[in-house]
């Protein structure tokens, strides 16, 4: 009996050595870590009952007493630190001190997360030295805090399971497939951005039509160029919309499936049947997205559009706004590229409290004093104080402007939305901020994609999005070089060496 005890003890031991390696191998496992634990405590409890009589008359002897108070505070110590673990495993929490805070969840992913319906598991194939396994195992970590029971993960080495891997269709290192009871998604790089756009595509059923006017100077979808709209378009795919160009002069009509119209930045007056296609579809509760560029170097370009927004409360203005705004050298600007940092309550700007936007080139939006019958209409951005709308077109042209007494005055509405029932409305006063050169600066695309979604009454998507990992690289000269250098290797161990030399001097002086 005593043998079988014994080997008992040795087996208890085993667990839970196994219990504190498992967070290494396998950190998912969280309930058969505590399964391991509490078998092995009780094995080597068990084990321990052959040797109760010796230990009990050995307690008379002072140094088994000392001993004893030894173990005491070893078991004390011992469950303060298992009390610091269990709580510190329910309620932890990141501080993220990186710049674009790398290490941490976007709000649009947490949001999502928290509000999951369904269940959805991640299988990752990644080898199991695998430089970006790490990484991958602390992103899953978070999405898993967020997501609780409705989100679970493992990840799994392809070449010791290859029949999984080739269950999914998996053909390469560092795939995830994040599946539902009835669907999958594949995503090729286990990045936040990829998996939350995966998971995304998993929770709606079917895709949202987004159709963009072309025919009249409009910004290209599939323009790569700096003017061009081709880093928009990607970025709605990527958030689960079809982007579709519409030739509205040809069409006629607004197709049945358009969850969004966009015009953006027509340099060419729409034509009236066009015009009156749009009024039938917001009539029939559509949702209307116009980006108006400035025309005041080219006077009369854009009178049908201004009289299409006015019938619905907003006003354009024949201005550029130019801002003198010390901020705007930081970022490497001109004056004419208004830095916005001041919204109003809405649900687009919802999250943008603290975020830059850049409105390149930009007219003023201004809501009607007097807002058509049924019609709200409210802004989301404006200028600072500093700002004014020039309206002189011969010093815009001399490259020379200045605030006149007939300038309106900042702070100045670049943006506003009007709705009606159910219809929407937004108005931007520039196209620029979408466009490939400004889209990913500051906050642009957060604006635009919100715009969007709250135009396609997907209010669930309006948050902060994924950033993508920017890598920051330290610099040195080469004497700050050649101090990282030397301290570590020449100095400090030469005052070691030293401080050495002096005691052993000071120890045969004494002697």
């Amino acid at each position: 009996m005593k043998r079988i005890l014994d080997w008992l003890g040795y087996v208890g031991i085993a667990l839970l050595v196994a219990a504190v390696m498992l967070p290494f191998w396998r950190p998912e496992w969280q309930r058969v870590r505590w399964a391991l634990v509490i078998v092995g405590i009780v094995l080597v409890l068990a084990s321990l009952l052959v040797y109760a009589r010796t230990v009990s008359g050995a307690f008379g002897r002072r140094t088994a007493r000392y001993g004893l108070n030894t173990a005491v505070m070893v078991v004390l110590l011992l469950a303060v630190v298992g009390l610091v673990e269990a709580v510190s495993f329910r309620h932890n929490a990141r501080v993220d001190l990186t710049e674009n805070r790398r290490h941490s969840l976007s709000a649009q992913t947490i949001q999502l997360l928290r509000g999951l319906k369904t269940e959805i598991n991640a299988v990752a194939f990644f080898r199991s030295d695998q430089p970006g396994k790490r990484v991958a195992e602390d992103l899953f970590k978070q999405y898993a805090r967020f997501g609780g029971n409705k989100f679970t993960w493992r990840v799994v080495d392809p070449d010791r399971e290859p029949a999984l891997a080739r269950r999914y269709g998996v053909e390469s290192y560092g795939t995830v497939v994040l599946e539902t009871k009835t669907r999958s998604e594949k995503v090729t790089d286990a990045e936040e951005e990829k998996i939350t756009n995966g998971l995304l595509k998993l929770t709606r059923e079917g895709k949202r039509t987004v159709y963009v006017v072309q025919g009249h100077g409009e910004r290209e979808l599939t323009s790569t160029e700096r003017a061009g709209f081709s880093e928009a378009k990607s970025a709605m795919e990527k958030v689960n919309y079809d982007v579709k160009p519409l030739m509205l002069a040809r069409e006629s009509k607004v197709p049945e499936d358009a969850a969004v119209v966009m015009i953006p930045g027509a340099r060419t007056e729409l034509f009236p049947p066009e015009l009156e296609a749009l009024d039938a579809y917001i009539a029939r509760s559509g949702k209307l997205f116009v980006m108006a560029d400035p025309t005041i170097l080219t006077p009369g370009q854009d009178a049908a559009i201004k009289k299409f927004v006015s019938k619905y409360g907003m006003e354009l203005g024949d201005n550029l706004v130019i801002e003198l705004n010390p901020i705007g050298r930081l970022f490497g600007i001109g004056p004419e590229v208004p830095i916005i940092q001041q919204y109003e309550p809405h649900p687009i700007t919802r999250d943008l409290a603290g975020i830059s936007t850049l409105f390149p080139l930009t007219r003023t939006v201004t809501p009607a004093a007097t807002p058509p019958a049924g019609m709200t209409d409210q802004v989301l951005a404006r200028t600072t104080p500093d700002s004014w709308g020039e309206t002189d077109r011969a010093s815009l042209q001399a490259g020379q402007v200045k605030p006149d007494p007939q300038d309106p005055k900042g702070p100045l509405p670049v943006a506003a939305v009007a709705t009606k029932d159910k219809a929407r409305i937004v108005v931007y006063g520039t196209s620029s901020l979408a466009a490939n050169q400004f889209l990913n600066v500051q906050g642009n695309r957060d604006f635009f994609l919100n715009t969007v979604s709250w135009l396609a009454e997907e209010e669930d998507q309006l948050a902060i999005r994924p950033k993508e990992t920017r890598q920051t690289p330290v610099f040195l000269t080469s004497q700050q070089a050649q101090m990282v250098f030397l301290v570590p290797v020449v100095v400090l161990p030469g005052l070691v060496l030293i401080g050495g030399v002096v005691a052993l001097v000071r120890r045969r002086a004494a002697n």
